[in-house]
């Protein structure tokens, strides 16, 4: 027979069970919300779409994807910073988040200070493109014609301050050309924009770009990364081409609010890590020309803070400042 201490720490117990039972069967019944601090229709915005429906079976709840462009991906970041830390909502940022800092005066919220790290996803390769009309094949040839008309060439972004505006700069710093910048506030209307002739030349992902490359729609000058993609083994890295040491490469992470719990960090990597390593998802993040990298909160948090310190050197060599 139970004495009356050990029934009432039985009961204790139970209810403890049963109420955190309860939180999760109720944090199951509500949608997660994931911010994506970038435009529908990006290299970003792609990618993580393939992953939603694996996601959602390993959290057993519903994803809603929640495009919040703007500023560089700044306004995006803001959202998942001031998000209640209770797992209803987190984030996929890009690289554009450990840049701005360096590039943007007043960045409202600490770039590591105020996220917790998830687990890091994919890279993805850039290629510089250009439109046909615009009459040249490689970097070298673009080099050689800006270098004729400085100024004259115009290139566009998915805004101030993003990586694909970086990656331009950084190519007139180390080749000494002049180009003008065309900030756009996402990444869809700068590709429609650049496939139809209204811009002349941009750096997008190359998972988007390598079908309007095979189409004829777009030239590609160059990839950005230290060594080629096998998405498009044929287009030589514009380090071969002149610029030595040029390496930049896109990459997303899943990120929550500051101060989320332990528990709910690690079943969010859980679930990512297990939608990844899912054939149908990794297959197709592949085919786009990810390489898929999941990883610890702990590798991811390092990873940010390594890209922090790379991107404010390259910052400054290439003079970029926005207000």
């Amino acid at each position: 027979m139970l004495k009356r201490r050990e029934l009432a720490g039985l009961v204790a117990g139970t209810m403890m069970a049963g109420t955190a039972t309860g939180r999760a069967m109720a944090q199951a019944d509500k949608p997660v919300r994931v911010i994506l601090p970038m435009q529908a229709g990006s290299s970003v915005d792609a990618s993580v779409r393939v992953i939603t429906n694996a996601l959602a079976k390993a959290l057993g709840a519903q994803v809603i994807i929640d495009n919040q462009p703007g500023a560089g991906g700044i306004t995006g970041a803001a959202q998942i910073v001031r998000a209640a830390p209770d797992g209803q909502t987190i984030g996929v940022i890009s690289s554009n988040h450990v840049i701005n800092p360096a590039i943007y005066a007043n960045v409202p919220f600490d770039t590591l200070k105020d996220i917790t790290p998830i687990t890091m996803i994919g890279t993805t390769p850039l290629v510089l493109l250009a439109h046909p009309s615009l009459g040249v094949s490689d970097v070298k040839g673009l080099v050689a014609a800006a270098k004729a008309k400085p100024g004259a060439i115009n290139y566009g972004s998915s805004g101030n301050g993003t990586i694909l505006h970086l990656a331009v700069e950084m190519l007139m710093a180390d080749t000494g050309i002049k180009l003008q910048h065309v900030p756009y506030r996402g990444a869809g209307q700068f590709l429609q924009d650049l496939i139809a002739g209204q811009i002349q030349l941009g750096v997008f992902g190359a998972n988007v770009a390598a079908t309007h490359i095979q189409t004829g729609a777009l030239k590609a000058l160059g990839v950005t990364t230290a060594k080629r993609t096998p998405l498009l083994p044929e287009v030589p890295t514009i380090a071969e081409q002149g610029a030595a040491g040029y390496d930049i490469e896109g990459w997303f992470a899943a990120v929550g609010p500051k101060d989320m719990k332990p528990p709910e960090v690690a079943r969010f990597n859980a679930a990512f890590r297990a939608a990844l390593a899912s054939p149908e998802v990794r297959d197709v993040l592949i085919k786009q020309g990810n390489d898929v990298t999941p990883t610890t909160p702990e590798e991811c948090a390092k990873m940010l803070a390594a890209d922090l310190a790379k991107y404010a050197a390259i910052v400054k060599k290439a003079g970029v400042k926005l207000e």
